[in-house]
């Protein structure tokens, strides 16, 4: 019997959206020039948003073979960026690369088929609310009884002992990270425009699962995995020695926006590190009266370096000056415009349609999307057959019952 309203779904903490979508042709394969890195692992993707889609799109375009389970309900990432045939530019980007099976899981029969689906697999992620999985009887121990080898990636907001929602802008907020940054620009604190949590969390995801697949190779059992959001930015916040210290925090390596020819230009460092290495070379004299107080030295010394700027005639020559003194620079870009020569983005095989690549540039491998964007369903018969081997008469008969879904259902 599938669940009839949001209140329902909400209690296995799926998140809320609008069904369906418009039709969409799956584009052929295609093959890099290059063989994969990775072996063609089976990951059974059942994450939504970005944190764990994020991870297994990274698998995929890495060789693995990642098929992603879809419910009933549009992933929220649907409702972000420009639609094409029927799919978000956010969606499309953590998604491209996956085969997608649509189950139902308050369907009867669907949490078995899953069961089925994890039986075969190297690799399950997914980021519902502690103790969700285990409520749909999919926990990790009787998942793991059927595949000792299974590695079981969960991602949560604050931990497994918290069934707090924790959306991105959560983690920033509770992490520090908004406080500091509005402390040192004097405002108050806003959120961070892009979702930072959520793609650091796929990041450090895929290296514990890199890892935990290599152990498995080693003693040939599998494990679970709980990386929480909140631990995932710590662990990736370079200033967190100086709280843990109890020092004054050092933000040496932040950079500083000055006025210049032709517009806002960024010197990475901090005004007090680029009179160091403006003075050395003999660019600027310290205006600051013998026997001034810091804040006074400061003050000046900043003021001297945006004189010495803007006396430039034109952009040019101070870069060339900022060149000679060592010092590293940047133009302050819309951030479309290092895409416009799509040097950072690949095509999705069979559309024009273009998704932000891997940087990973392997010397005798690819790391690429090798499918484009799948609707909820798609590969329903092909990864069935694939993963199981049912027959297309076994199909049908699951999508009768209401377990399998296709891109038009609901």
């Amino acid at each position: 019997m599938r669940l009839a309203n949001a209140r329902a779904a909400d209690t296995l903490g799926l998140l809320e959206g609008p069904r369906g979508g418009a039709a969409l042709t799956v584009p052929a394969e295609h093959e890099p020039a290059a063989p994969a890195p990775l072996p063609a692992w089976r990951v059974l993707d059942m994450s939504q948003a970005i944190s764990g889609p994020y991870a297994a799109r990274i698998l995929a375009d890495l060789g693995a073979d990642v098929l992603r389970v879809e419910g009933p309900r549009t992933d929220v990432t649907q409702h972000f960026g420009v639609v094409r045939d029927g799919r978000s530019g956010m969606y499309a980007q953590m998604n491209a690369g996956k085969r997608s099976v649509g189950i139902d899981l308050t369907a009867p029969g669907a949490v078995d088929l899953v069961r089925r689906l994890a039986s075969t697999a190297d690799v399950l992620i997914e980021n519902f609310r502690p103790g969700v999985m285990d409520r749909l009887g999919l926990g990790y121990e009787l998942l793991a009884a059927a595949n000792p080898r299974l590695v079981v990636l969960s991602i949560t907001g604050f931990g497994p002992d918290s069934a707090r929602r924790a959306l991105a802008p959560v983690i920033h907020a509770e992490s520090g990270l908004l406080a500091r940054h509005a402390e040192l620009d004097g405002r108050a604190p806003t959120d961070l425009p892009l979702a930072l949590a959520d793609t650091v969390t796929g990041l450090h995801a895929v290296i514990a699962v890199l890892a935990a697949l290599q152990q498995r190779d080693l003693s040939g059992c599998g494990q679970h995995i709980e990386i929480s959001m909140l631990a995932a930015l710590a662990a990736s916040d370079d200033h967190a020695h100086a709280a843990i210290d109890g020092g004054s925090e050092s933000y040496s390596s932040r950079g500083t926006i000055w006025a210049a020819p032709g517009g806002p230009l960024l010197i990475a460092a901090p005004p007090k590190h680029a009179w160091v290495m403006l003075s050395r070379r003999g660019m600027l004299a310290d205006p600051a009266p013998a026997g001034s107080d810091l804040e006074t030295k400061a003050r000046l010394r900043q003021q001297a370096i945006q004189d010495w700027m803007s006396d430039f005639a034109d952009r040019a020559a101070l870069i060339a000056e900022l060149e000679r003194a060592g010092i590293a620079w940047a133009d302050v870009s819309d951030s479309a415009d290092k895409f416009a020569d799509n040097a950072h983005t690949t095509a999705l095989p069979g559309t024009d349609r273009r998704v932000v690549a891997l940087p990973y540039r392997f010397s005798a491998a690819s790391a690429d999307v090798r499918r484009g964007v799948a609707r909820r369903g798609d590969h329903n018969v092909e990864a069935l057959a694939d993963w199981l081997g049912l027959d297309p008469a076994d199909v049908r008969a699951l999508a009768a019952d209401g377990v399998l879904l296709s891109a038009d259902a609901g």
